[in-house]
């Protein structure tokens, strides 16, 4: 006989293993397993992980885990059928195909009794069972992530940081979930060091993740197994971590920095020119104030770059007219906050305690600040932020494009041509690490490998032929 929906569904509604939409939902579900696999009762087992493979092909890990569940499901509902006709009740219906058959373009469906409750423990059971662990998960995640912000905000990371290293938790509690591989114990989860090694695994073979994205995941997973969980990985870690590919820097010849540059329009223009000119990252040059632009000497000053670490560099003499009638602009615009009393600018915590006006003067205020004071998520207080990097990344992809610049390039490029550009006009490394900041030298050494005038001093053997 057919398979009838209106009994598997009114199964699914009186357990309470499903709500309307889910139940509904399952019935799709068998109604293409069945399709697929007509003779699936031959060998239950070896059809369902079929079905979850193939499916697996076409959709995520998280539609397949609701539609193996919906099977597991009609299994129960099969299994409570046969175990009341053996009991001598009501006849209820076979599953052997899903095609079913239509009148005036209804489904015709043969009435079937609702099981009895009697006949549903084992899925009772089994549901409360799910709840539970869900409910175990629940507390336990919620647990972790409390503490990972906690201890993170601890070691005074970025809040960037803090969203990178909660996103890489939260992913890595929900696919140990999935796997159900984690034992609860003493009402809890009892992870251990193969959890993290599966989770790696499952990032370098199913998601197909790069180097630089498995080691940003493990350094977050570290700081949960040893700070919070106490679990130690000595030796592990460093079997875990992949081999970065060393590739060179994509870099920007002086014609197409400038073709970029005439694609920019103001303040994107400036920004481009700070970053290329002084060799600033896209953070750096965002967070720089007014009180960092050093006329007099002709630098500038860079506080808290990557590591933590300050830094001066060189300020273009080439923009200075500009960044001039920049800041008179922004002057005005200061002012104008100031009389209609609008909040300051955002300052390290310390500061905003010892010096409560500081935000508001016009030395710390941001040389390229946002249109509108934003909240901060950690406090709560409302105050003015500078442009946000995903503003200036678009801009400057749009350039690129308009330029006709074929190149991979972004923000990151500036200051990659920076650094390279020095370096072909005879500057030694040393120099160029200290205006770029880096702690080794051998992290600069890789502009010697795309610096075009450095290779120029070779003679090619085929030019004496």
């Amino acid at each position: 006989m057919a398979f009838n929906e209106n009994d598997f569904k009114g199964f699914l509604l009186k357990t309470g293993l499903c709500d309307e939409k889910a139940a509904m939902w399952a019935c799709i579900w068998v109604n293409r397993f069945l399709s697929g696999f007509p003779r699936w009762q031959d060998a239950p087992e070896q059809a369902l992980a079929s079905f979850g493979k193939e499916l697996g092909l076409r959709k995520p890990p998280e539609t397949v885990a609701k539609a193996l569940k919906a099977l597991h499901y009609f299994l129960l509902f099969v299994d409570s059928a046969q175990s009341r006709l053996e009991s001598g009740q009501s006849k209820v219906v076979q599953i052997p195909h899903p095609t079913t058959p239509e009148v005036d373009g209804h489904h015709s469906f043969s009435p079937a009794p609702v099981p009895e409750p009697s006949s549903m423990t084992h899925a009772h059971i089994l549901h409360q069972q799910e709840q539970a662990e869900a409910a175990v998960w629940r507390e336990f995640s919620a647990s972790m992530m409390s503490q990972v912000r906690e201890l993170v905000r601890l070691k005074h990371h970025s809040l960037r940081t803090e969203k990178t290293y909660l996103a890489w938790t939260r992913r890595f509690l929900a696919f140990i979930e999935k796997q159900k591989s984690a034992p609860i114990e003493d009402g809890r989860p009892v992870l251990t060091a193969d959890h993290l090694r599966l989770y790696l695994g499952y990032l370098a073979s199913g998601r197909k993740v790069s180097a630089a994205t498995q080691e940003q995941a493990l350094n977050a997973l570290l700081l949960l197994f040893r700070s919070i969980l106490h679990i130690e990985i000595d030796g592990l870690a460093g079997v875990l971590r992949a081999k970065k590919r060393k590739r060179l820097p994509v870099v920007l010849s002086k014609d197409e920095v400038r073709r970029l540059l005439a694609n920019l329009r103001e303040p994107y223009w400036l920004m481009a020119s700070l970053m290329y000119g002084a060799g600033l990252r896209l953070e750096e040059c965002l967070s720089l104030r007014v009180k960092d632009i050093n006329f007099d000497e002709g630098c500038i000053e860079v506080r808290s770059g990557k590591g933590g670490k300050d830094r001066l560099t060189v300020l273009p003499h080439a923009i200075e007219p500009e960044l001039r009638r920049h800041l008179a602009d922004l002057r005005l615009h200061w002012e104008e906050q100031r009389k209609r009393a609008l909040p300051g600018v955002f300052l390290a915590e310390a500061l905003d305690r010892k010096y409560p006006t500081l935000s508001t003067e016009w030395g710390w205020y941001w040389l390229f600040p946002s249109r509108a004071p934003t909240t901060d998520v950690r406090t709560g207080q409302i105050r003015f932020w500078h442009v946000h990097p995903s503003v200036v990344q678009k801009q400057i992809k749009l350039a690129v494009r308009s330029a006709g610049i074929d190149k991979m390039a972004s923000a990151h490029t500036l200051r990659h041509s920076f650094a390279t550009h020095l370096l072909e006009d005879g500057y030694d490394i040393r120099t160029i690490q200290e205006l770029l900041g880096h702690s080794n030298v051998q992290t600069t050494m890789i502009y010697t490998h795309v610096a075009v005038r450095n290779k120029r001093g070779v003679r090619s053997p085929l030019e004496g032929i």
